[in-house]
């Protein structure tokens, strides 16, 4: 498996920078693991979006999901993708509509967000879209994933991602406070890619993020070989963050960058 970062700030951009979204790719197929703000025109420098096999969304905040939009309007509207000739395309019959597995909601979502100025089901008819739960496994290509409910703000799940191929697993932590439920799930993964986006714990109201060091502890108790930091602004110092994570977990970990890559 190879996961490349497209975005990795949080829920405003860093400067020139993208949302959450990630490329993994493996014998010719290739999945998009959310789509946030910036992430479409990120995805574009490494793989044709007509060519993704899939995308798969970890919860529906915006900073998730929000480039599904132009992503949609891509596939509708673009040259290639119209049944008559549209130089220099030839026409095709046959569209490219990846599928979109998503969380339960996901179209009552996307029909209220993009009705606001448009056809409600430019997302659904753009895509071919799946509602997965829990206990979900879906296959694409030669991965299999598999999700865990967390705690945050919305519904959201972190992913455990296998390839039929042999290689240890990816685990994606998604958006979630403190939990052993995410521990649990990530056990022994190759490579964890976890949220750090706190510089310390909410004060008041309902936890929904992680600090560094709480991203550091969480892969210690899990046991990960490697860990990314993720969904961290270009405004928190990332050597602060780097050492404040390693501590916890014991020994040195990586903060994400766009167009970093991650063998596994």
């Amino acid at each position: 498996m190879r996961l490349t970062v497209l975005g990795k700030s949080p829920s405003w951009q860093d400067a020139g920078g993208a949302c959450s979204g990630y490329l993994l790719q493996e014998a010719g197929t290739s999945v998009l693991v959310d789509c946030g703000n910036g992430v479409f025109s990120k995805l574009r420098q490494f793989v044709d979006y007509v060519d993704v096999d899939a995308v798969v969304l970890s919860h529906l905040h915006a900073d998730h999901f929000l480039d599904l939009v132009p992503y949609s309007y891509a596939l509708t509207y673009a040259p290639r993708q119209q049944p008559v000739p549209v130089p220099p395309w030839p026409g095709t019959d046959h569209p490219a509509r990846p599928r979109l597995i998503a969380p339960p909601g996901a179209a009552e979502v996307f029909r209220r967000v993009v009705g606001a100025w448009g056809n409600d089901d430019l997302i659904e008819n753009a895509f071919r879209l799946e509602e997965y739960e829990e206990n979900s496994t879906p296959e694409i290509g030669p991965f299999r994933f598999r999700f865990r409910s967390v705690p945050h703000f919305t519904e959201t799940f972190a992913m455990n991602v296998v390839s039929a191929n042999g290689g240890g697993s990816l685990a994606y932590g998604a958006d979630s406070s403190p939990s052993e439920d995410l521990i649990e799930f990530v056990k022994d993964c190759a490579l964890l890619v976890i949220e750090a986006t706190l510089p310390r714990p909410e004060r008041t109201g309902t936890r929904g993020h992680l600090t560094p060091q709480e991203a550091g502890e969480h892969a210690r108790l899990a046991g990960a070989r490697r860990v990314v930091l993720t969904h961290i602004s270009d405004e928190l110092d990332a050597t602060w963050a780097r050492k404040q994570a390693s501590g916890a977990f014991g020994a040195p970990v990586e903060v994400a960058s766009e167009g970093s890559v991650y063998e596994i």
